[in-house]
């Protein structure tokens, strides 16, 4: 019985063996090629979703150097444009400075002026006065000293040979 057991039969082994090839037959006609399709095509799946995933990384990297483009040209555009800030506040800082020269050196000569006309008002007036106090003076004088008619035909006398002197 010992042996029995590690030696099979002829006979079957025979019919294993032609079980065997008609498994292998059934498999390798039908269960292998579909298998095979779903193998293959797992494949094919997963190299698509490689390559796409591939694709899909090289766009990545084309997006982030685009992104990173337009942000140094933003950086850039926006440096000029504090630049540009920078001149025209100096540009605008200068002709509000000019205008104010200019205004205040307007001012000052409407000031010397007016003072110039002031001065001449008030000399003129200083004038006036002084002359009209000069005639109430001197018609004050005259009074007196041509009370009487003897001083007055002395002073008319004195008077026409003034003129006819000059």
């Amino acid at each position: 019985m010992s042996s029995s057991l590690l030696t099979p039969d002829p006979g079957l082994v025979f019919w294993m063996t032609i079980a065997f090839g008609i498994v292998i037959f059934i498999l390798g006609k039908f269960g292998f090629p579909v298998i095979l399709d779903k193998i293959e095509s797992r494949k094919k799946f997963i190299d698509d979703s490689l390559d796409a995933a591939k694709q899909s990384f090289e766009k990545l990297e084309h997006t982030r150097e685009q992104n990173q483009a337009l942000i140094d040209a933003a950086n850039k555009e926006k440096e000029k444009i504090w630049r540009e800030a920078a001149k025209q506040r100096e540009l605008i800082l200068e002709k509000a400075k000019q205008k104010a020269i200019q205004e205040t050196k307007h001012l000052i000569e409407s000031a010397r002026i007016q003072i110039t006309q002031e001065r001449e008002e008030a000399i003129s007036a200083i004038r006036r006065e002084v002359a009209q106090i000069s005639v109430d003076i001197a018609e004050k004088v005259l009074r007196e000293n041509l009370k009487d008619k003897e001083s007055q035909m002395s002073m008319i006398e004195r008077l026409v040979d003034e003129i006819n002197l000059s």
